[in-house]
């Protein structure tokens, strides 16, 4: 199996994260904590390669000393890139002197949730009803979810820097 490797995104990448968003978000946006973000202004990113096909992505945003992870995709599970990805923004994060590093997933993210615990991210807040307040901002948000489950709610996990 071929190695994966990383690299930013660059502007070249715009067309495509417009793309790989609707492939993976049902649009060009996804809406984090009341905020909508939407691919063509996320420029803070890395894309996983291997063989020169992207076979993932990471876009975080830093702000004051904090870093979230905005998406994280990765188009085959189980052959590293998600864990690269990462890897990445925790190195970023601390040359930008981050505190922590945090991101929110959907209550039905049950993958997500354990991939990002795996990895160090501890659960800090549930936002009870905050899916449903996102499909104000984004309706093409489903009612159901992963594995059947009623999609409603946002999980915040956060990783300090100290600890890494």
């Amino acid at each position: 199996m071929s190695p994966i490797t990383i690299r930013p995104v660059d502007d070249n990448d715009a067309d495509w994260l417009t793309q790989f968003f609707v492939e993976y978000w049902g649009s060009d946006s996804v809406v984090s904590q009341g905020v909508i973000h939407y691919a063509r202004d996320l420029r803070h990113g890395f894309i996983a390669m291997r063989n020169d096909v992207r076979v993932g992505l990471v876009t975080y945003e830093i702000t004051g000393d904090s870093c979230e992870i905005v998406s994280l995709n990765s188009v085959h599970q189980s052959i590293g890139a998600g864990t690269l990805l990462i890897e990445a923004v925790k190195n970023v994060a601390k040359q930008a002197q981050c505190k922590k590093i945090w991101l929110t997933t959907s209550n039905d993210n049950m993958n997500g949730l354990r991939f990002y615990q795996k990895r160090g991210f501890v659960l800090v807040v549930i936002y009870r009803n905050a899916v449903t307040e996102a499909r104000k901002l984004k309706p093409e948000i489903p009612l159901i979810g992963d594995n059947g489950i009623p999609l409603r709610d946002e999980i915040e996990l956060e990783m300090n820097i100290g600890e890494i």
